[in-house]
């Protein structure tokens, strides 16, 4: 019984920007407890290899080009994906950027680009996944957020500004929803091994050493670690979860860290 809590067999679950890394990790994991797994990318080139990525693994899965900024393209998909794959279950709203510069340097273009990707997105594609939800009686929502939800860093205050907002948003999305069986989560992720972050994570490198020592658990996340937070908010076993934030940080976020002489 307590195994089939969190079996995702029959689901189609979509993740937004799902092509590689973290998105990836997270997609792989519902894959493997039998969800059927949809990506997006603006890319068809990263659109194919993370297919086929994913079949040589075992998961079925599908990939879409659009644009998750892009209200008309998103309804325009999704009824499409539910035409081809099937009503969509799960929604991972993964998709985001980053750009980092001094909140003085920083351009108004480049500051409401990534509140477009990692706030607004959200919002239009949700809105619009929530509607079928809502007509069949259920749903699984999970936006990803970030310990900038949270916390300040130097030099992105429009990630900060964006992720600090979609912990809102994911609260009141749970609010207005939760009445219809559609649980809106987020998951906070800390700081991974990823491609993105090979050239700091290596011995001697101030901010490797900063990352390691501040998170309780003495180590980056291993993308695989985010798995079981994005299966559990997918499934049965969180059934009455309802606008809860899991950060998957190793503890960063409980702890004021230790003086350096420790």
């Amino acid at each position: 019984m307590s195994i089939n809590l969190f079996d995702l067999t029959g689901k189609t679950a979509l993740i937004t920007g799902g092509v590689h890394g973290l998105g990836m990790s997270m997609a792989k994991g519902l894959g493997h407890a039998g969800a059927k797994i949809v990506v997006n990318d603006l890319s068809q080139e990263n659109i194919d290899k993370a297919v086929a990525e994913y079949k040589s693994v075992g998961i079925e899965a599908y990939g879409y080009v659009f644009n998750v900024c892009d209200e008309k393209a998103v309804i325009a998909n999704i009824k499409q994906i539910e035409a081809e794959v099937g009503p969509i279950d799960i929604l991972v709203n993964n998709a985001g950027i980053i750009k980092r510069t001094p909140i003085i340097d920083m351009e108004v273009e480049d500051f409401t680009a990534v509140i477009n990707v990692d706030l607004i997105s959200p919002f239009i594609v949700s809105k619009n996944v929530a509607k079928g939800m809502i007509q069949r009686g259920g749903g699984k929502i999970i936006n990803i957020c970030s310990m900038m939800s949270e916390l300040g860093r130097q030099d992105v205050s429009a990630y900060a500004a964006a992720k600090g907002g979609l912990k809102m948003l994911t609260k009141n999305m749970a609010t207005e929803w939760a009445k219809f069986n559609i649980q809106t989560n987020g998951i906070g992720p800390g700081y991974f091994a990823t491609s993105q972050t090979a050239p700091i994570r290596v011995d001697g490198h101030p901010f490797n050493e900063f990352i390691i020592s501040r998170t309780p658990a003495n180590r980056w996340g291993d993308p695989e670690d985010l798995q079981g937070a994005a299966i559990f908010l997918s499934s049965k076993a969180s059934d009455f979860v309802n606008g809860h934030i899991l950060y998957v940080d190793g503890g960063i976020l409980a702890t004021i860290g230790k003086p350096s002489n420790e």
